[in-house]
Parts: structure tokens; C-alpha cells; sequence
């Protein structure tokens, strides 16, 4: 059992930033702005673009990335079969240490399922 808490580690990240967001409002407004526009459906799906942005969490050892892109791949109807691939690309890519990241992409994957 993996002691990785995406929800925890989601609703922190949230609460920390809940301050940032209201000072620097227009930045994070253009960031919102951004991300909505770069993961929306196109050529290349929104499921695709989450499998592309969990790699880029995972191989950049980024926690808070893998927990969100990991919540909106289940929400966008990712099967786990696809994620297990797709993570086998992070860990040809990243290694030894995308390999220890990919534990923390499958416990996610698993909380989210209980949620």
C-alpha cells in the first residue's frame, strides 16, 4: 500500500495557493485561461493531452501534477490499462526515478476509484 494521499496532497495545494490566487488574480487567471485552452478536446483528445501532462508530472517529479491529471483521467474516462501504458512510457523516459513516481501515479489512479 502506497502512503501517497493525492486527495490530501490536492486539497493542500489548493488551500496554499487560495491566497496567491487572490493577490495575483490575473496571473492565475491567465494560467486557468491557458489550461483550459491547451487540454481542450481537438485533434488530439483531452484524455490524450491528460496522458501527456501525467508523463510530464511524472518524469519532472511533480506530486501535485500526477494527483490532478491522474483525477482528470479518471474523470475523462481513462481505463487503468491506459494509464499502466502510458506510465510505461515514463518510466522508458524517465528512468529509475520515473519508475518510483510511477507508484505514486497508481495510488492516485486507486483513490480516485474509491472516491
Amino acid at each position: 500500500m502506497s502512503t501517497f494521499d493525492c486527495t490530501g496532497l490536492m486539497k493542500s495545494i489548493n488551500e496554499k495557493l487560495g491566497p496567491f490566487r487572490q493577490s495575483q488574480s490575473d496571473t492565475m487567471q491567465g494560467f486557468g485561461q491557458m489550461a483550459k485552452a491547451a487540454m481542450a478536446e481537438g485533434t488530439v483528445s483531452a484524455k490524450h493531452k491528460e496522458m501527456i501532462a501525467l508523463a510530464i508530472g511524472v518524469t519532472q517529479h511533480c506530486g501535485g501534477c500526477i494527483a490532478f491529471h491522474v483525477k482528470a483521467l479518471h474523470r475523462l474516462g481513462c481505463t487503468r490499462a491506459e494509464l499502466e501504458e502510458a506510465l510505461g512510457v515514463c518510466v522508458y523516459m524517465g528512468g529509475g526515478p520515473g519508475l518510483m513516481l510511477v507508484a505514486e501515479a497508481l495510488a492516485a489512479w486507486d483513490a480516485m476509484a474509491l472516491a
